[in-house]
């Protein structure tokens, strides 16, 4: 389950400091081999793109920067100028002119917060969900295509839930609504009978075969299926029938979630590179 936070007990700006927080070749003896064997045309078992390694490494690396070298008081005022929270925006006037960062923090937190993580579990399940998904959507859409989906579900994902906490002065933070949009875009092309991929290993150029319309991934059984799961288990953790994280004062920002995923269902023809060819789209002439 992906998860991005909400802080609910968010400090004012000037509140107390806070915690956040090889193998070797076995050739048996007398036995001369006269030729070299043929290379494993096998593929390697993991093989994530470059892309989604990096957007890893990114988030690790913000991650660690926290942990490891801010103070207590540095991380609170950098979650605050780095967290998406709604009272920036018509809010209480107060805070929002208070908030690090003015203006221009107004624009970035829509994509800065999915950088942020609360702590090592939260971190954990998200990059879990990410490796899977991203490196099926790197694949196809190229590293740039990748990098712009991922910010537009993480800025649209930040947009819903702008809508349902107007003023709320938590700030929102994780990576998971831009991820729930990379599993819906990849749930437009990897159940196609000619295009399923391994999420660990690169097929070649299948990923290249056109994704089907929008309209078949909705009458699609396996879909409609892992939508009901995926809904039922964000409602489950956003009701409060799964606690994850009660003692730090977090709850699950489902909002996001649901923004980000429909955002990725959605928008993934206006990214995929992939196009219907003229052969495939024309019908037979008789």
């Amino acid at each position: 389950m992906v998860l991005p936070f909400v802080f609910k007990k968010a400090p004012p700006v000037s509140a107390v400091p806070c915690s956040w927080r090889r193998s070797s070749l076995f050739r048996p003896s007398g036995v001369t081999l006269s030729e070299q064997s043929e290379p494993n045309p096998a593929e390697p078992i993991f093989n994530v793109p470059a892309a989604v390694v990096a957007t890893v490494a990114v988030l690790v690396l913000v991650h660690a920067v926290r942990v490891l070298l801010l103070s207590d008081r540095q991380d609170v005022e950098f979650v605050l100028a780095f967290g998406f929270i709604p009272a920036r925006y018509g809010g209480e006037a107060v805070l929002g002119g208070a908030l690090p960062g003015g203006f221009a923090a107004d624009l970035w937190t829509f994509f800065s917060y999915a950088f942020i993580h609360a702590d090592l579990t939260h971190l954990g399940l998200n990059l879990a969900w990410l490796i899977p998904f991203g490196s099926a959507l790197a694949r196809r859409f190229g590293v740039w295509r990748y990098v712009l989906f991922m910010l537009t579900t993480a800025a649209i994902g930040a947009m819903a839930h702008l809508v349902s906490h107007l003023g709320a002065v938590e700030p929102m933070i994780g990576a998971s609504a831009a991820i729930s949009g990379a599993m819906a875009g990849s749930m437009r092309f990897i159940f196609q009978r000619e295009g399923r991929l391994g999420f660990f290993r690169d097929p070649g150029s299948l990923h290249r075969l056109p994704a089907q319309p929008l309209g078949a991934t909705l009458r699609d059984r396996r879909f409609l299926l892992f939508l009901a799961t995926w809904i039922g288990l964000n409602a489950l953790f956003g009701f409060g029938t799964i606690s994850f994280g009660a003692e730090a004062g977090q709850e699950i920002a489902w909002q996001a979630h649901v923004g980000g995923f429909f955002a990725g269902l959605i928008l993934f023809t206006a990214f995929d590179p992939a196009r219907p060819s003229v052969e495939s789209s024309a019908e037979p002439s008789i």
